[in-house]
């Protein structure tokens, strides 16, 4: 289930901090986001320019609608901005109790300035047993781990810091995330420090160079919660986030958001790796596809050949011409087929495939040889006896040309796409045969071709045809862009080559010759 993730702190208009980060960062890496805000600021890249504290009764009275009616499986906390804000966040923890609580401890500016007051650390000392994690900036963990009597020190070694949140962890009972990004180092570690188990779990990394930093405390400890409440282990939580968060910095500057200190990029690796274009629903790709060939469909309509087998004038030699051509496709169409099956990612799919190579060897060889005899049928299969055409003509060439160099590039979704159209070009001229669309004389049982036009209107072949576009629509649909699209040009250029399989019966040899040239995969 999605981690459902609320995020307690203050806005950022700028969009690189706070709230504003936190729900990016909890979508990012898996979650359901929600923010409860604390305070509003004026700021941008460059600094803060006033803060607005509502009043903590309006704070207590989203925490309560979200709480009284949504699950909350985590809690990220960031800045709190007085004793009185953290005492009603404090009093809601101890109502609701979270199962994960993630406490950023907005304390101490990146300049060193500290941003509460006396009352308001006393407070964020109280809140700290209440958490499960708590991510202090060096400056925050020298207050945290200091005795209030003197100023804090900051550490300037790593082996300072971890010595400091070793000293907060056993203090309040709570583990702590020690964060180096501030170490004058050419590395950045962080370690997660749990004294309770008297463990330190060290993650290390070279120092990103980028002045894009703005809010990187708030989307790493936003980014843990979230994995911490799908994976229910702190290390691993923390190591993806750290993952995550490195993939953002290194490509926050090319955002160019901003005069100072710019974001982090949220969303760099989705966009890199899923696109930012809404995937199509089958139902989509199925009604896109079939409308950009409309041309083709119309054009393979209005053809001579088409229009004289429907009305029964066709010839009979160019139809056995036809038919001895179709028994040569389909010789190598079954191989293509049984490729399919093998390539095919799920053993539903497999069966297809299979089952149609089976069909294209054994039922249509049988109607061939219904009409062109025992010894022509297998010729063209398999070889065997003559033929009365012994070799493929140009447009069967090209189409199985086009289909052969599809499947010997061994991509799945691309083959199937090319082998589409002839299950469902073949079923749409079927049907509308069947249904007179071509004329009435389709209809008579003393129709000259009566037995093949029965063949296009099988019931089998068109639910194998919907099984068929089911399959290759979902693929597509599940595909990436550049698959999706090399998907589509061998799906129009398939239909391309039944129309020039269609019209190469009656065409004149140079035109039939310049037809199936012109189609391309």
């Amino acid at each position: 289930m999605t981690a459902r993730v609320l995020s307690i702190a203050g806005s950022d208009p700028s969009g690189g901090a706070g709230i504003q980060a936190d729900l990016k960062s909890i979508s990012a890496v898996g979650g359901y986001g929600m923010a409860a805000i604390t305070a509003l600021t004026a700021q941008n890249t460059r600094g803060v320019r006033d803060v607005h504290v509502p009043p903590a009764s309006f704070l207590a009275a989203q925490l309560d609608a979200i709480s009284d009616d949504i699950t909350i499986d985590a809690v990220k906390l960031g800045m709190l901005a007085n004793a009185e804000v953290i005492r009603t966040v404090a009093d809601w923890l101890e109502r609701t109790r979270p199962p994960v609580v993630v406490l950023d401890p907005v304390m101490v500016a990146t300049s060193g300035d500290r941003l509460l007051d006396a009352d308001a650390e006393a407070a964020m000392r109280e809140l700290l047993p209440l958490a499960d994690l708590v991510t202090p900036n060096l400056g925050e963990l020298a207050v945290l781990a200091g005795s209030g009597d003197g100023p804090p020190v900051v550490a300037e070694t790593w082996a300072e810091a971890i010595a400091q949140a070793e000293s907060v962890s056993a203090r309040y009972g709570v583990r702590v995330l020690a964060k180096g990004g501030h170490l004058a180092d050419d590395v950045a570690p962080d370690a997660l420090v749990d004294a309770g188990t008297a463990t330190i779990v060290d993650f290390g990394g070279d120092r990103i160079a980028t002045t894009a930093t703005h809010g990187t405390g708030c989307s790493l400890s936003a980014a843990i919660a979230t994995l911490a409440a799908e994976h229910g282990d702190w290390s691993a939580a923390i190591a993806e986030a750290r993952r995550w968060l490195r993939e953002s910095l290194r490509h926050g500057e090319a955002l160019g958001v901003g005069g100072g200190h710019g974001p982090i990029n949220h969303f760099a690796g989705l966009w890199a790796r899923g696109g930012t274009r809404t995937a199509p629903i089958p139902a989509e790709v199925e009604a896109e596809w079939w409308a950009g060939i409309a041309d083709v469909r119309h054009e393979i309509d209005e053809l001579p050949f088409i229009r004289s087998l429907a009305d029964g004038s066709l010839e009979r030699e160019p139809f056995l011409g036809y038919l001895a051509q179709d028994a040569l496709y389909l010789r190598d169409y079954a191989r293509v087929l049984a490729e399919a099956a093998r390539l095919a990612p799920d053993a539903p799919a497999q069966a297809f495939w299979a089952n149609s190579a089976h069909g294209s060897i054994v039922g249509e060889l049988e109607l061939h040889e219904s009409w062109l005899g025992p010894a022509a049928g297998r010729s063209a299969l398999d070889g065997a006896g003559e033929s009365p055409v012994a070799e493929p003509d140009g447009a069967t060439t090209a189409y199985l040309d086009h289909l052969l160099a599809t499947a010997a590039r061994g991509d799945y979704a691309v083959l199937v796409a090319a082998l589409l159209p002839c299950f469902w070009i073949y079923t749409d001229l079927g049907e509308r045969l069947a249904a007179g669309e071509f004329g009435a004389q389709a209809l008579d049982p003393e129709h000259p071709y009566a037995s093949w036009l029965a063949t296009y209107a099988d019931p089998a072949f068109a639910i194998a045809t919907r099984e068929a576009i089911a399959i290759v629509t979902s693929a597509a649909s599940h595909a990436t862009p550049a698959i999706r699209e090399r998907m589509h040009r061998a799906f129009v250029a398939s239909a391309r080559h039944e129309l020039a399989f269609f019209a190469a019966p009656l065409a004149a040899g140079s035109v039939a010759g310049a037809t199936a040239g012109a189609v391309t995969a």
